[in-house]
Protein backbone atom coordinates (compact mmCIF):
# COMPACT_ATOMS: atom_id res chain seq x y z
CA UNK A 1 0.00 0.00 0.00
CA UNK A 2 1.38 3.83 -0.87
CA UNK A 3 2.13 5.62 2.51
CA UNK A 4 2.49 8.79 0.27
CA UNK A 5 -0.21 11.16 2.36
CA UNK A 6 -2.12 13.09 -0.59
CA UNK A 7 -2.90 9.56 -1.72
CA UNK A 8 -3.98 8.05 1.91
CA UNK A 9 -7.48 9.93 2.58
CA UNK A 10 -9.70 9.66 5.73
CA UNK A 11 -13.31 7.40 5.18
CA UNK A 12 -16.28 9.12 5.97
CA UNK A 13 -17.80 6.96 8.68
CA UNK A 14 -20.46 4.31 7.88
CA UNK A 15 -23.05 4.16 9.94
CA UNK A 16 -25.89 1.53 10.73
CA UNK A 17 -29.75 2.67 11.77
CA UNK A 18 -30.79 -0.02 13.98
CA UNK A 19 -33.37 -1.18 16.34
CA UNK A 20 -37.03 -2.19 16.97
CA UNK A 21 -39.94 -2.19 14.54
CA UNK A 22 -41.55 1.03 14.12
CA UNK A 23 -39.58 2.93 16.42
CA UNK A 24 -39.02 5.60 13.90
CA UNK A 25 -35.31 4.27 11.91
CA UNK A 26 -36.20 5.44 8.54
CA UNK A 27 -38.14 8.22 9.67
CA UNK A 28 -35.15 9.68 11.27
CA UNK A 29 -32.90 8.71 8.54
CA UNK A 30 -35.70 10.20 5.71
CA UNK A 31 -35.25 13.79 8.19
CA UNK A 32 -31.42 13.20 7.94
CA UNK A 33 -31.60 13.12 4.52
CA UNK A 34 -33.75 16.67 3.99
CA UNK A 35 -36.01 14.29 2.50
CA UNK A 36 -39.91 14.70 2.32
CA UNK A 37 -40.47 11.44 -0.14
CA UNK A 38 -42.70 9.44 1.41
CA UNK A 39 -41.51 5.95 2.51
CA UNK A 40 -41.47 3.74 -0.38
CA UNK A 41 -41.10 0.70 1.98
CA UNK A 42 -44.43 -1.08 2.59
CA UNK A 43 -46.45 -0.35 5.58
CA UNK A 44 -43.99 1.97 6.51
CA UNK A 45 -41.62 -0.95 7.70
CA UNK A 46 -38.01 -1.52 6.12
CA UNK A 47 -37.63 -4.44 4.60
CA UNK A 48 -34.18 -3.92 2.95
CA UNK A 49 -30.83 -2.77 3.88
CA UNK A 50 -31.11 0.48 1.99
CA UNK A 51 -27.93 3.03 1.86
CA UNK A 52 -27.60 6.48 1.62
CA UNK A 53 -25.20 9.49 1.24
CA UNK A 54 -25.47 12.30 3.61
CA UNK A 55 -23.24 15.77 3.76
CA UNK A 56 -22.48 16.85 7.41
CA UNK A 57 -21.00 20.17 8.89
CA UNK A 58 -19.83 19.41 12.30
CA UNK A 59 -19.68 22.82 14.81
CA UNK A 60 -15.65 22.96 14.28
CA UNK A 61 -16.88 23.16 10.26
CA UNK A 62 -15.36 20.08 9.27
CA UNK A 63 -17.18 18.15 6.61
CA UNK A 64 -17.91 14.65 6.16
CA UNK A 65 -19.86 12.82 3.77
CA UNK A 66 -21.54 9.89 5.89
CA UNK A 67 -22.85 6.72 4.79
CA UNK A 68 -26.20 5.40 6.45
CA UNK A 69 -27.29 2.01 6.34
CA UNK A 70 -30.82 1.56 7.20
CA UNK A 71 -31.71 -1.82 8.61
CA UNK A 72 -35.34 -4.06 9.12
CA UNK A 73 -36.46 -3.58 12.86
CA UNK A 74 -39.11 -6.82 12.32
CA UNK A 75 -37.48 -10.27 13.87
CA UNK A 76 -37.19 -11.97 10.34
CA UNK A 77 -34.49 -9.80 9.12
CA UNK A 78 -31.78 -10.33 12.04
CA UNK A 79 -29.55 -11.66 9.09
CA UNK A 80 -29.29 -7.95 7.33
CA UNK A 81 -29.20 -6.36 10.73
CA UNK A 82 -26.00 -8.53 12.04
CA UNK A 83 -24.25 -7.62 7.89
CA UNK A 84 -25.16 -3.63 8.48
CA UNK A 85 -23.30 -3.79 11.61
CA UNK A 86 -20.14 -5.72 10.50
CA UNK A 87 -19.88 -3.03 7.54
CA UNK A 88 -20.46 0.09 10.02
CA UNK A 89 -17.59 2.17 11.46
CA UNK A 90 -20.53 3.20 13.92
CA UNK A 91 -23.87 1.87 14.86
CA UNK A 92 -26.91 3.86 16.36
CA UNK A 93 -29.37 2.30 18.73
CA UNK A 94 -32.97 3.67 18.28
CA UNK A 95 -35.18 3.11 21.20
CA UNK A 96 -38.45 5.10 21.20
CA UNK A 97 -39.26 7.66 23.91
CA UNK A 98 -42.88 6.00 23.98
CA UNK A 99 -42.26 1.70 24.25
CA UNK A 100 -38.55 1.57 25.52
CA UNK A 101 -36.72 -1.32 24.85
CA UNK A 102 -37.87 -4.42 22.61
CA UNK A 103 -36.86 -7.81 21.75
CA UNK A 104 -35.86 -6.57 18.64
CA UNK A 105 -33.92 -3.95 20.17
CA UNK A 106 -31.40 -6.26 22.19
CA UNK A 107 -31.20 -8.80 19.18
CA UNK A 108 -29.98 -5.28 17.23
CA UNK A 109 -27.24 -4.83 20.15
CA UNK A 110 -26.03 -7.82 20.44
CA UNK A 111 -25.46 -7.50 16.49
CA UNK A 112 -23.32 -4.53 17.21
CA UNK A 113 -21.35 -5.66 20.47
CA UNK A 114 -20.62 -8.91 18.29
CA UNK A 115 -18.96 -6.94 15.47
CA UNK A 116 -16.88 -4.86 18.13
CA UNK A 117 -18.58 -1.76 16.29
CA UNK A 118 -19.15 1.84 18.64
CA UNK A 119 -22.69 2.82 19.20
CA UNK A 120 -24.91 5.96 20.06
CA UNK A 121 -28.37 5.53 21.49
CA UNK A 122 -31.00 7.67 19.81
CA UNK A 123 -33.88 8.10 21.99
CA UNK A 124 -36.49 9.10 19.30
CA UNK A 125 -40.32 10.08 18.63
CA UNK A 126 -39.86 12.75 21.92
CA UNK A 127 -42.69 14.93 20.68
CA UNK A 128 -45.18 11.90 21.01
CA UNK A 129 -47.65 12.93 23.94
CA UNK A 130 -46.34 9.54 25.30
CA UNK A 131 -43.07 9.76 25.30
CA UNK A 132 -40.95 9.40 28.52
CA UNK A 133 -37.24 10.21 27.92
CA UNK A 134 -36.09 8.96 32.14
CA UNK A 135 -38.36 5.96 31.82
CA UNK A 136 -37.02 5.21 28.67
CA UNK A 137 -33.35 5.53 29.94
CA UNK A 138 -34.02 3.57 32.71
CA UNK A 139 -35.59 0.84 30.50
CA UNK A 140 -32.06 0.85 28.95
CA UNK A 141 -30.52 0.34 32.08
CA UNK A 142 -32.69 -2.22 33.16
CA UNK A 143 -31.60 -4.54 30.23
CA UNK A 144 -27.92 -3.82 30.34
CA UNK A 145 -27.54 -0.61 28.12
CA UNK A 146 -25.48 1.63 30.23
CA UNK A 147 -25.42 5.02 28.84
CA UNK A 148 -23.75 7.98 29.85
CA UNK A 149 -24.96 9.58 33.26
CA UNK A 150 -26.78 6.33 34.32
CA UNK A 151 -24.22 4.67 35.15
CA UNK A 152 -22.35 3.93 31.48
CA UNK A 153 -20.37 5.29 28.76
CA UNK A 154 -22.14 4.99 25.80
CA UNK A 155 -23.15 8.43 24.34
CA UNK A 156 -26.81 8.89 23.99
CA UNK A 157 -29.41 11.54 22.58
CA UNK A 158 -33.25 12.56 22.21
CA UNK A 159 -34.24 13.16 18.81
CA UNK A 160 -37.23 14.45 17.15
CA UNK A 161 -37.55 13.07 13.40
CA UNK A 162 -40.60 15.55 12.91
CA UNK A 163 -38.85 18.60 14.41
CA UNK A 164 -35.50 18.12 14.00
CA UNK A 165 -34.23 18.19 17.69
CA UNK A 166 -31.12 16.63 18.59
CA UNK A 167 -30.12 15.47 15.04
CA UNK A 168 -28.26 17.87 14.31
CA UNK A 169 -26.21 16.85 17.74
CA UNK A 170 -26.53 12.98 16.98
CA UNK A 171 -25.04 13.61 13.41
CA UNK A 172 -21.82 15.38 15.71
CA UNK A 173 -21.47 12.03 18.22
CA UNK A 174 -21.19 10.04 15.14
CA UNK A 175 -18.60 11.99 13.37
CA UNK A 176 -17.08 12.00 17.07
CA UNK A 177 -17.03 8.20 17.25
CA UNK A 178 -15.60 7.52 14.16
CA UNK A 179 -12.98 10.42 14.85
CA UNK A 180 -12.09 8.17 18.03
CA UNK A 181 -12.02 5.13 16.29
CA UNK A 182 -9.92 6.92 13.18
CA UNK A 183 -7.39 7.82 16.00
CA UNK A 184 -7.12 4.66 18.11
CA UNK A 185 -7.54 2.30 15.05
CA UNK A 186 -6.08 3.96 12.33
CA UNK A 187 -9.29 3.55 10.08
CA UNK A 188 -8.34 4.68 6.78
CA UNK A 189 -8.14 3.99 2.88
CA UNK A 190 -6.16 4.64 -0.44
CA UNK A 191 -7.66 5.82 -3.24
CA UNK A 192 -5.16 4.45 -5.52
CA UNK A 193 -6.11 1.10 -4.74
CA UNK A 194 -8.75 -1.61 -6.64
CA UNK A 195 -11.89 -1.29 -4.33
CA UNK A 196 -13.06 -3.73 -2.21
CA UNK A 197 -15.92 -4.15 -0.17
CA UNK A 198 -19.06 -6.07 1.09
CA UNK A 199 -22.51 -6.76 -0.79
CA UNK A 200 -25.35 -5.74 1.64
CA UNK A 201 -28.19 -6.19 -1.15
CA UNK A 202 -28.66 -8.37 -4.36
CA UNK A 203 -31.49 -8.57 -6.43
CA UNK A 204 -33.07 -8.92 -10.30
CA UNK A 205 -33.78 -5.63 -12.21
CA UNK A 206 -36.03 -6.68 -14.54
CA UNK A 207 -34.76 -4.25 -17.40
CA UNK A 208 -31.34 -4.40 -16.35
CA UNK A 209 -30.60 -7.63 -14.80
CA UNK A 210 -28.59 -8.97 -12.09
CA UNK A 211 -27.96 -6.23 -9.38
CA UNK A 212 -26.04 -5.93 -5.94
CA UNK A 213 -25.45 -3.22 -3.37
CA UNK A 214 -21.85 -2.99 -2.32
CA UNK A 215 -20.49 -0.76 0.07
CA UNK A 216 -16.54 -0.13 -0.74
CA UNK A 217 -14.87 -0.18 2.40
CA UNK A 218 -11.17 0.44 0.62
CA UNK A 219 -10.08 1.58 -2.72
CA UNK A 220 -11.58 3.16 -5.34
CA UNK A 221 -13.98 1.55 -8.75
CA UNK A 222 -14.26 3.30 -12.13
CA UNK A 223 -16.13 1.86 -15.36
CA UNK A 224 -13.95 -0.31 -17.15
CA UNK A 225 -13.52 -2.56 -14.36
CA UNK A 226 -14.30 -5.96 -13.34
CA UNK A 227 -15.52 -7.40 -9.73
CA UNK A 228 -16.04 -10.68 -8.36
CA UNK A 229 -17.59 -11.88 -5.17
CA UNK A 230 -17.88 -15.35 -4.33
CA UNK A 231 -18.65 -17.21 -7.31
CA UNK A 232 -19.96 -14.06 -9.59
CA UNK A 233 -18.47 -11.53 -11.58
CA UNK A 234 -19.22 -8.68 -13.33
CA UNK A 235 -17.98 -6.11 -15.54
CA UNK A 236 -18.72 -2.79 -14.27
CA UNK A 237 -20.53 -1.43 -17.23
CA UNK A 238 -23.81 0.22 -15.57
CA UNK A 239 -22.79 1.13 -11.80
CA UNK A 240 -25.31 4.04 -10.15
CA UNK A 241 -25.06 5.47 -6.91
CA UNK A 242 -27.42 5.23 -4.01
CA UNK A 243 -30.25 7.64 -5.72
CA UNK A 244 -30.05 5.34 -8.61
CA UNK A 245 -27.83 8.02 -11.06
CA UNK A 246 -25.60 6.47 -13.38
CA UNK A 247 -21.30 7.07 -11.73
CA UNK A 248 -18.20 6.61 -13.79
CA UNK A 249 -16.27 6.07 -10.65
CA UNK A 250 -16.62 5.84 -6.94
CA UNK A 251 -14.25 5.85 -3.91
CA UNK A 252 -14.18 4.17 -0.57
CA UNK A 253 -16.85 4.46 1.76
CA UNK A 254 -19.71 5.16 -0.98
CA UNK A 255 -22.51 2.93 -1.68
CA UNK A 256 -23.11 2.04 -4.95
CA UNK A 257 -25.09 -0.29 -7.22
CA UNK A 258 -23.37 -2.53 -10.01
CA UNK A 259 -25.23 -3.87 -12.65
CA UNK A 260 -24.54 -6.93 -14.98
CA UNK A 261 -23.66 -9.69 -12.70
CA UNK A 262 -23.29 -13.22 -14.29
CA UNK A 263 -25.08 -14.80 -11.03
CA UNK A 264 -26.88 -13.25 -8.07
CA UNK A 265 -24.06 -12.86 -5.66
CA UNK A 266 -24.27 -13.79 -1.55
CA UNK A 267 -25.41 -11.06 0.50
CA UNK A 268 -22.52 -10.67 2.99
CA UNK A 269 -19.52 -11.61 1.12
CA UNK A 270 -17.33 -9.56 -0.09
CA UNK A 271 -15.99 -8.20 -3.36
CA UNK A 272 -12.83 -7.58 -5.15
CA UNK A 273 -12.13 -4.93 -8.18
CA UNK A 274 -9.81 -6.41 -11.03
CA UNK A 275 -8.60 -4.57 -14.19
CA UNK A 276 -9.44 -7.43 -16.25
CA UNK A 277 -12.15 -10.05 -17.05
CA UNK A 278 -9.85 -12.75 -16.58
CA UNK A 279 -8.70 -12.04 -13.69
CA UNK A 280 -12.26 -11.00 -12.14
CA UNK A 281 -13.52 -15.09 -13.80
CA UNK A 282 -10.02 -16.86 -12.40
CA UNK A 283 -10.96 -15.43 -8.64
CA UNK A 284 -14.92 -16.26 -8.95
CA UNK A 285 -13.42 -19.58 -9.84
CA UNK A 286 -11.65 -20.49 -7.05
CA UNK A 287 -14.41 -19.38 -5.32
CA UNK A 288 -16.95 -22.14 -6.42
CA UNK A 289 -17.41 -25.12 -4.84
CA UNK A 290 -20.67 -27.38 -4.86
CA UNK A 291 -23.34 -26.18 -3.63
CA UNK A 292 -24.52 -27.60 -0.14
CA UNK A 293 -27.80 -29.63 -0.74
CA UNK A 294 -30.61 -27.92 1.09
CA UNK A 295 -31.56 -29.56 4.54
CA UNK A 296 -34.20 -31.47 4.06
CA UNK A 297 -36.77 -31.57 8.07
CA UNK A 298 -37.63 -34.54 8.96
CA UNK A 299 -41.14 -35.21 9.96
CA UNK A 300 -43.58 -38.07 10.44
CA UNK A 301 -46.67 -35.73 9.63
CA UNK A 302 -47.48 -34.25 6.21
CA UNK A 303 -45.64 -31.45 4.32
CA UNK A 304 -47.13 -28.14 2.97
CA UNK A 305 -45.11 -27.86 -0.74
CA UNK A 306 -44.08 -24.13 -1.59
CA UNK A 307 -42.70 -22.19 -4.27
CA UNK A 308 -41.35 -18.78 -2.80
CA UNK A 309 -40.17 -16.02 -4.97
CA UNK A 310 -38.51 -12.50 -3.37
CA UNK A 311 -37.34 -9.51 -4.92
CA UNK A 312 -34.02 -9.62 -3.14
CA UNK A 313 -31.54 -12.33 -1.85
CA UNK A 314 -31.56 -10.52 1.97
CA UNK A 315 -35.64 -10.98 1.27
CA UNK A 316 -35.58 -14.27 0.42
CA UNK A 317 -33.31 -14.91 3.07
CA UNK A 318 -35.68 -13.43 5.39
CA UNK A 319 -38.85 -15.22 4.15
CA UNK A 320 -36.77 -18.73 4.16
CA UNK A 321 -36.05 -18.44 7.84
CA UNK A 322 -39.44 -17.77 8.98
CA UNK A 323 -41.12 -19.95 7.07
CA UNK A 324 -39.12 -22.59 8.60
CA UNK A 325 -39.90 -21.61 11.80
CA UNK A 326 -43.56 -22.67 11.37
CA UNK A 327 -43.46 -26.04 11.38
CA UNK A 328 -45.47 -27.67 13.26
CA UNK A 329 -45.69 -31.26 15.09
CA UNK A 330 -48.16 -32.71 12.38
CA UNK A 331 -47.18 -30.44 9.11
CA UNK A 332 -44.59 -28.56 7.89
CA UNK A 333 -44.03 -25.83 5.18
CA UNK A 334 -41.57 -27.42 2.78
CA UNK A 335 -39.74 -25.14 0.30
CA UNK A 336 -39.53 -27.05 -3.17
CA UNK A 337 -38.52 -24.28 -5.22
CA UNK A 338 -36.94 -20.34 -4.54
CA UNK A 339 -35.66 -17.49 -6.05
CA UNK A 340 -35.50 -13.99 -6.91
CA UNK A 341 -37.31 -12.14 -9.48
CA UNK A 342 -41.08 -12.22 -10.12
CA UNK A 343 -43.72 -15.23 -10.48
CA UNK A 344 -42.74 -16.84 -13.35
CA UNK A 345 -44.28 -19.70 -15.84
CA UNK A 346 -41.81 -22.25 -15.10
CA UNK A 347 -42.89 -21.37 -11.78
CA UNK A 348 -46.38 -22.80 -11.59
CA UNK A 349 -44.93 -25.59 -14.26
CA UNK A 350 -42.89 -27.00 -10.85
CA UNK A 351 -45.87 -26.26 -8.86
CA UNK A 352 -48.23 -28.52 -10.80
CA UNK A 353 -45.81 -31.60 -9.87
CA UNK A 354 -47.89 -33.59 -7.53
CA UNK A 355 -48.75 -32.98 -4.21
CA UNK A 356 -49.62 -29.77 -6.11
CA UNK A 357 -47.83 -26.59 -4.28
CA UNK A 358 -48.69 -22.97 -3.04
CA UNK A 359 -47.02 -20.34 -4.73
CA UNK A 360 -45.64 -17.29 -2.83
CA UNK A 361 -44.27 -13.77 -3.47
CA UNK A 362 -43.12 -11.50 -1.60
CA UNK A 363 -42.40 -7.81 -3.01
CA UNK A 364 -42.81 -9.38 -6.60
CA UNK A 365 -45.46 -9.21 -9.58
CA UNK A 366 -46.52 -12.50 -11.01
CA UNK A 367 -45.38 -12.58 -15.06
CA UNK A 368 -48.41 -12.29 -17.93
CA UNK A 369 -47.44 -16.03 -18.78
CA UNK A 370 -47.91 -17.35 -15.20
CA UNK A 371 -50.70 -15.90 -14.46
CA UNK A 372 -52.45 -17.36 -17.59
CA UNK A 373 -51.28 -20.77 -16.78
CA UNK A 374 -52.06 -20.66 -12.83
CA UNK A 375 -55.70 -19.97 -13.87
CA UNK A 376 -55.65 -22.63 -16.31
CA UNK A 377 -54.51 -24.83 -13.87
CA UNK A 378 -56.06 -24.06 -10.96
CA UNK A 379 -52.78 -22.99 -8.97
CA UNK A 380 -52.94 -20.80 -6.56
CA UNK A 381 -50.55 -17.48 -6.31
CA UNK A 382 -50.29 -15.73 -2.76
CA UNK A 383 -48.75 -12.36 -2.84
CA UNK A 384 -47.43 -10.17 -0.06
CA UNK A 385 -45.51 -6.87 1.20
CA UNK A 386 -45.39 -7.06 4.59
CA UNK A 387 -43.38 -10.21 5.77
CA UNK A 388 -45.71 -10.55 9.06
CA UNK A 389 -48.61 -10.17 6.71
CA UNK A 390 -47.11 -13.40 5.33
CA UNK A 391 -46.19 -15.23 7.82
CA UNK A 392 -49.59 -14.79 10.09
CA UNK A 393 -51.54 -16.09 6.62
CA UNK A 394 -49.03 -18.93 6.75
CA UNK A 395 -49.40 -20.03 10.07
CA UNK A 396 -53.06 -20.00 9.75
CA UNK A 397 -53.00 -21.85 6.55
CA UNK A 398 -50.98 -24.80 8.36
CA UNK A 399 -53.36 -25.01 11.01
CA UNK A 400 -56.16 -25.07 9.20
CA UNK A 401 -54.67 -28.00 7.16
CA UNK A 402 -52.76 -29.79 10.10
CA UNK A 403 -54.13 -33.42 9.72
CA UNK A 404 -56.23 -34.79 12.03
CA UNK A 405 -54.75 -37.92 14.33
CA UNK A 406 -56.83 -40.13 16.38
CA UNK A 407 -55.88 -41.38 19.66
CA UNK A 408 -57.78 -43.15 22.27
CA UNK A 409 -58.42 -41.08 25.56
CA UNK A 410 -58.77 -43.71 28.48
CA UNK A 411 -62.13 -43.41 30.38
CA UNK A 412 -61.12 -45.85 33.35
CA UNK A 413 -59.40 -49.47 34.25
CA UNK A 414 -60.10 -51.54 36.07
CA UNK A 415 -58.84 -54.95 37.22
CA UNK A 416 -60.49 -58.63 36.73
CA UNK A 417 -61.27 -60.52 39.66
CA UNK A 418 -63.57 -63.82 38.61
CA UNK A 419 -64.87 -64.91 35.36
CA UNK A 420 -68.57 -66.62 35.95
CA UNK A 421 -69.47 -68.32 31.98
CA UNK A 422 -68.14 -67.79 28.82
CA UNK A 423 -70.39 -68.39 25.50
CA UNK A 424 -68.56 -67.98 22.26
CA UNK A 425 -67.26 -64.31 22.30
CA UNK A 426 -69.41 -62.89 25.48
CA UNK A 427 -67.88 -63.46 28.74
CA UNK A 428 -69.88 -62.54 31.92
CA UNK A 429 -66.82 -61.52 34.41
CA UNK A 430 -66.78 -59.94 38.08
CA UNK A 431 -64.36 -57.00 38.87
CA UNK A 432 -63.47 -53.57 41.04
CA UNK A 433 -62.62 -50.30 39.26
CA UNK A 434 -59.20 -48.93 39.71
CA UNK A 435 -59.14 -45.42 37.98
CA UNK A 436 -61.99 -43.54 36.46
CA UNK A 437 -65.19 -44.91 35.44
CA UNK A 438 -66.18 -48.42 33.03
CA UNK A 439 -69.70 -47.05 31.36
CA UNK A 440 -71.69 -49.42 29.62
CA UNK A 441 -71.70 -49.55 25.86
CA UNK A 442 -68.45 -48.10 26.18
CA UNK A 443 -65.32 -49.85 24.32
CA UNK A 444 -62.37 -51.58 26.34
CA UNK A 445 -58.93 -52.96 25.53
CA UNK A 446 -57.96 -56.12 26.93
CA UNK A 447 -54.27 -56.05 29.11
CA UNK A 448 -52.76 -58.76 30.35
CA UNK A 449 -49.07 -58.20 32.31
CA UNK A 450 -48.41 -54.44 30.39
CA UNK A 451 -49.85 -55.82 26.56
CA UNK A 452 -52.82 -55.25 25.28
CA UNK A 453 -54.38 -58.24 23.85
CA UNK A 454 -56.98 -56.85 22.08
CA UNK A 455 -60.78 -55.06 22.05
CA UNK A 456 -64.03 -55.57 23.20
CA UNK A 457 -67.66 -53.35 24.57
CA UNK A 458 -69.47 -53.42 27.69
CA UNK A 459 -72.81 -54.88 26.95
CA UNK A 460 -74.53 -54.79 30.16
CA UNK A 461 -72.88 -53.55 33.62
CA UNK A 462 -74.44 -54.26 37.37
CA UNK A 463 -73.42 -53.02 40.44
CA UNK A 464 -74.80 -54.86 43.46
CA UNK A 465 -76.80 -56.75 41.82
CA UNK A 466 -78.96 -53.30 40.19
CA UNK A 467 -78.54 -52.44 36.51
CA UNK A 468 -76.29 -49.56 35.85
CA UNK A 469 -75.02 -46.93 33.30
CA UNK A 470 -71.34 -46.65 34.94
CA UNK A 471 -69.46 -47.61 37.67
CA UNK A 472 -66.97 -45.25 39.63
CA UNK A 473 -63.26 -45.92 41.36
CA UNK A 474 -62.71 -48.18 43.78
CA UNK A 475 -65.99 -50.29 42.97
CA UNK A 476 -67.04 -53.67 42.44
CA UNK A 477 -69.37 -54.49 39.42
CA UNK A 478 -70.51 -57.25 37.15
CA UNK A 479 -70.69 -57.06 33.46
CA UNK A 480 -71.26 -58.96 30.32
CA UNK A 481 -68.51 -58.62 27.75
CA UNK A 482 -68.49 -59.03 24.00
CA UNK A 483 -65.18 -59.97 22.72
CA UNK A 484 -63.24 -62.43 20.66
CA UNK A 485 -60.24 -62.47 23.14
CA UNK A 486 -60.80 -64.66 26.37
CA UNK A 487 -60.67 -62.82 29.26
CA UNK A 488 -58.53 -64.44 32.94
CA UNK A 489 -59.05 -63.31 36.01
CA UNK A 490 -55.85 -60.57 36.81
CA UNK A 491 -56.51 -59.34 33.50
CA UNK A 492 -57.34 -55.22 33.21
CA UNK A 493 -59.22 -53.74 30.76
CA UNK A 494 -58.78 -50.47 29.99
CA UNK A 495 -62.09 -48.06 29.03
CA UNK A 496 -61.65 -45.43 26.05
CA UNK A 497 -62.90 -42.98 23.48
CA UNK A 498 -61.29 -42.50 20.18
CA UNK A 499 -61.25 -38.87 20.05
CA UNK A 500 -59.52 -36.70 16.70
CA UNK A 501 -57.42 -33.99 17.62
Amino acid sequence: MSTDKQQTIQRGPVVAIMGHIDHGKSTLLSYIRKSNRPLDEAGGITQHISAYEVEHETKEGKKYSLTFLDTPGHEAFSGIRVRGAKVANVAVLVVSAEDGVKPQTLEALKAITDSHTPYIVAITKIDKPEANIEKTKQSLAENGIYIEGYGGDVPCVSVSAKTGEGVSELLDLIVLSFELAFESEGISGNSTLPAEGVIIESHRDPRKGLAATCVITDGSIKTGDFVASGTSAAPVRIMENYQGKPIKSAEYRSPVIIIGWDELPKIGDTFKTFKNRDEAREYADKNRKTPPKPAVIENSGFSLPLIVKADTSSSLEAVTAQIQKLAKENIVPKIISSGIGPVSENDIRVALVPPKALVVGFNVATDAPAKSLAQRSQVEIFNFDIIYKLTEWLDTLLVERTPKVETDESKGIAKILKIFSKVKDRQILGGRVEKGVIALGSQVKIIRRDGVLGTGRVRELQEQKNKTGEVGEGREFGALIEAKIEIAPGDRIESFITVQK
